[in-house]
């Protein structure tokens, strides 16, 4: 019997083994995927929510007062805190919504969940229900990065220890009350587990016009395996609104003032 192909059958031809071909290159490429997620199991015992440990933040409180800072950093510092004790500067930006950004964000009293994926270690911040992502892919920072609140993190391990370095921080965020991050201003955090419920984080922060020394301060954080990150609107009974001068305002509040 000889077969009459038509220019339509020929079409549904070329497409069927188009479409084989696909498929071909797709189940190529599922291993790797799979190989890839695969490999994230033998990552340190990272993931999970973790609750920042009080007493690291009362010693860290302290540290920020102990800070090595140059003297015109200092004198911007101790105009913030002379200008919060006469009832001026009551509040900091946070107190708009605006997210803190590093190092704040990571030294809140609500959770933080650290989830795995390839080439990228996943920080879900209960505060303001951010997500910070730290690059783990081999790439380097960037040379000329756009300013976020956040920064931009590029991460190694060191063996167990993750070694994560940030720049390009919005001047808009503070590193210790009443200072804020220059563009010179980097952010080195060794993150690795003390025991399986223990996470510890030793941040250390360098910038010549702020700092004399590297500041360095450690937080701990205790596994909270039953816990889960919940929604987080901080503009939703905003009792707290500040104008430009730091001083409490009912008018930028979302909810009614006490």
């Amino acid at each position: 019997m000889q077969l009459k192909f038509t220019s339509f059958s020929l079409a549904i031809l070329a497409a069927s083994l188009g479409t084989g071909v696909a498929l071909a290159q797709g189940a190529g490429a599922a291993p790797d995927r799979a190989a890839r997620y695969a490999a994230l199991a033998e990552l340190p015992a990272f993931e999970g929510v973790w609750q920042a440990d009080r007493g690291s933040v009362t010693r860290l409180r302290a540290a920020e007062g102990d800070a090595p800072l140059t003297a015109q950093a200092r004198a911007v510092v101790d105009a913030y805190n002379a200008a919060k004790a006469d009832g001026r500067n009551t509040q900091t930006e946070g107190a708009n919504c605006m997210p803190v950004g590093l190092p704040g964000a990571m030294r809140y009293p609500y959770p933080i969940e650290i989830i795995y994926s390839p080439g990228k270690v996943n920080i879900v911040i209960e505060t303001h229900s951010q997500v910070r992502a730290i690059h783990t892919d081999g790439r380097a920072l960037p040379e000329d990065p756009d300013p976020l609140f956040n920064g931009t993190s590029v991460g190694h391990w060191d063996g167990n220890v993750l070694v994560v370095d940030t720049i390009g921080l919005s001047p808009q965020i503070s590193l210790i009350a009443g200072l804020h991050a220059t563009e010179n201003t980097r952010i080195r955090e060794r993150i690795q587990l003390e025991t399986p419920e223990r996470l510890v984080i030793e941040t250390t922060i360098t910038d010549p016009a702020l700092f004399t020394a590297p500041f360095v301060t450690t937080m701990a954080y205790k596994l909270e395996p039953d816990w889960e990150i919940r929604e987080y609107v901080c503009q939703e009974n905003n009792r707290d609104a500040a104008d430009a001068e730091g001083r409490p305002s009912m008018d930028l509040g979302l909810g009614a003032r006490d």
